[in-house]
């Protein structure tokens, strides 16, 4: 084994290894904390493959933004901090058989898919050049649509979480603008 092999191998050890102490843990800041460690490890997986652009990406958006938007929700929706024993769905061990059972699967496709393929490595092939060719000349239609599915899901979220949409007047009507539709009251403003 090469030296990037090894260390490729030690840096997947241990993002396996925090994404266990993610979902076995029973306090909701350490889980935030090994998702760090595990989306780190990632990162540095996706340096040794010398695709650097993707790395920062991982540590900008994953390590920064993701794990602190969980750990704000966690401090606004007054999440118990400590041990929570109603975590603990009581089907750990279920679980557990279901992972086992897929990572068997995975490991075993894969070995039977690519048991002896080698890919060189070669330095700028995970770069910001390569990669916006890549997405700009031969996914470019994939890449739009999904831009629109997102900006769609945005906005579908929006009008859920909002409350005053179609919110009716406590004596049970609707405002009227005095042109028989809903809306602000007379006049304009």
């Amino acid at each position: 084994m090469s030296g990037q092999e090894i260390v490729f191998t030690l840096l997947g050890v241990v993002a396996v290894g925090a994404g266990i102490m993610v979902v076995t843990t029973r306090r909701l800041v350490h889980a935030a904390l090994w998702l760090v460690l595990s989306f780190g490890a990632l990162a540095g997986g996706y340096l040794v493959l010398t695709a650097e652009f993707v790395a920062w990406v991982q540590v900008l958006i994953y390590v920064g933004a993701v794990v602190v938007l969980l750990l704000f929700g966690i401090m606004l929706t007054r999440a118990p901090i400590g041990d929570s024993a109603d975590l603990d769905s009581g089907n750990r061990w279920a679980a557990a058989a279901v992972a086992v059972a897929t990572a068997v699967v995975l490991v075993t496709v894969m070995v039977m898919g690519f048991r002896d393929e080698r890919m060189p490595l070669r330095a700028g092939g995970g770069s910001a050049s390569a990669l916006g060719a890549g997405v700009f000349r031969t996914w470019v239609l994939p890449f739009e649509v999904l831009s629109v599915l997102l900006l769609a899901s945005l906005v579908g979220a929006i009008v859920l979480s909002r409350t005053d949409i179609g919110s009716r007047r406590p004596g049970g009507s609707r405002r009227s603008n005095g042109s028989g539709r809903p809306g602000r009251g007379k006049g304009r403003g």
